[in-house]
């Protein structure tokens, strides 16, 4: 019997991919382990492996094509003994009942935003990637005012105010899928409201690319496309600010005792034949450790944040704000707090080159239990972050720079760091959220703490 080789969903929000590259031609002889393909996302290029013997019958989607649905028909392969050619031909009439499914390796990373990462959300039902004529229907209700909708249109019909009720649904049986609601944002697709119905209160409506445009005089810009990985950005920060009540919490840290500690360890690195140290410590590595020690002193700010329930975490995956040109990856520390600073130093360095080269695997970015984003770098005194969920946590990191302080009576100069740490309410409240930034501020300026 022909198996479809479907368009595999590569990570928890995927909904659809561009088929890249075909690395087998129709007709070839392929084995279970063999690179078939290369599916790029917003998030990540990854191969595809083929995970039985057989020969590829017929290639469905050609490559360069865009947008392609999560679980469509790519490409229908038989195994041995099965008739090549009558297996191709009926490949554009092949069911989707006996799908198998593609394992997906990941090769290259384009960078998500920060976190990308990496929150649960609602996923693609195999039915919703097309609309279906045959199936689709004048209306969602069943006639008890039932609306057939996925749970991720709802959320992003909700997101966008509109009315789950009026938009025109395109997937099978009329059901509202994603697509029907990004459609119904320019206006396509969407019923007027009854007339009956009460006016629902004023909600901020966005302005439309046509009425910015109409602010600049005709040749002063240049209209740039937004890539995937930018759309995802600005998908996620929506996401985040709108879902997510934050709050946020300053302090001042004394560095002093840290840089000199830093220094000493740097300059205690053992050397290869070429005199290169082994390791080389930022300030942000003892940021990193000590977020890390600071969620386990108070463990109930390693929290996330869901309906059914808090998830208390019991390791504290730190993640890492990597800018790149055009967005930011955030790859995470797994279990920083029982890493050595050089370990967690040479991770970093790691994961700052293959993001740049984007060739991050996605376990290597989804998850974790809070982040750091530090602009110190360049010379950014405060900031606030924006949560990434499912975190209900950020730590914002300013630059250390000599600061006049009070000591015993006395003005001295120091080296001050600002840091804010952005609080989720419903997950940490200001006291829990003050406990935990005075933890991460011990630490900090008492470094040695960290080594215990």
């Amino acid at each position: 019997m022909p198996i479809n080789i479907l368009m595999p969903a590569l990570s928890p929000t995927m909904e659809k991919g561009n088929l890249a590259k075909w690395l087998k031609k129709e007709g070839d002889a392929v084995k279970s382990g063999d690179i078939i393909a290369e599916i790029e996302t917003d998030k990540a290029t990854m191969e595809v492996e083929a995970v039985d013997d057989g020969t590829i019958a017929k290639i469905v989607v050609a490559e360069g094509t865009q947008d392609v649905a999560v679980n469509d028909v790519i490409a229908v392969m038989v195994s041995e003994g099965e008739d090549v050619k009558a297996a191709g031909a009926g490949a554009g009439k092949a069911e989707k009942t006996a799908p198998v499914e593609q394992k997906a390796k990941p090769e290259t990373a384009s960078p998500p935003p920060s976190g990308e990462r990496s929150m649960p959300t609602d996923t693609k039902a195999s039915g919703e990637g097309k609309p279906s004529s045959k199936h689709s229907a004048p209306s969602q209700a069943n006639g008890h005012d039932r609306i057939f909708a996925s749970p991720l249109a709802k959320r992003l019909a909700k997101d966008a105010g509109i009315e789950i009720s009026r938009i025109t649904g395109t997937g099978p049986h009329g059901r509202v899928i994603a697509r029907d609601v990004s459609e119904a944002k320019s206006g396509k697709g969407l019923k007027a409201a009854p007339a009956s119905a009460a006016a629902p209160a004023a909600a901020p409506v966005a302005m439309s690319d046509k009425q910015i445009m109409g602010f600049y005089k005709e040749g002063s810009y240049e209209v740039i496309p937004h890539d995937g990985m930018r759309r995802t950005i600005a998908q996620r920060l929506t996401q985040s600010t709108q879902t997510i009540p934050h709050f946020y919490l300053t302090m001042d840290c004394n560095l002093d005792a840290l840089l000199a500690a830093r220094e000493q360890i740097n300059a205690a690195a053992p050397t290869d034949n070429d005199r290169k140290p082994a390791y080389k410590l930022s300030v942000n590595d003892f940021v990193i450790k000590a977020m890390a020690v600071a969620l386990q002193r108070v463990p109930s700010a390693n929290v996330s944040w869901t309906e059914a329930g808090m998830l208390k975490h019991k390791t504290s995956d730190v993640g890492v704000a990597v800018a790149m040109p055009g967005g930011l990856i955030t790859p995470i520390i797994r279990s920083a707090e029982t890493q050595s600073l050089s370990s967690i130093s040479n991770q970093m360095k790691d994961f700052a080159a293959r993001a740049r080269n984007r060739k991050l695997r996605p376990e290597e970015y989804q998850g974790g239990t809070t982040a750091v984003s530090n602009l110190g770098m360049f010379g950014i005194k405060d900031f606030t972050a924006v949560i990434n969920p499912p975190h209900a946590t950020i730590l914002a990191v300013g630059a250390g720079e000599e600061r006049a302080i009070v000591k015993n009576g006395k003005i001295e100069i120091a080296t001050v760091m600002s840091v804010t740490l952005s609080c989720d309410h419903r997950a940490v409240d200001g006291a829990l959220g003050a406990e935990l930034l005075g933890a991460f501020k011990a630490l900090i300026e008492t470094p040695v703490m960290m080594m215990v």
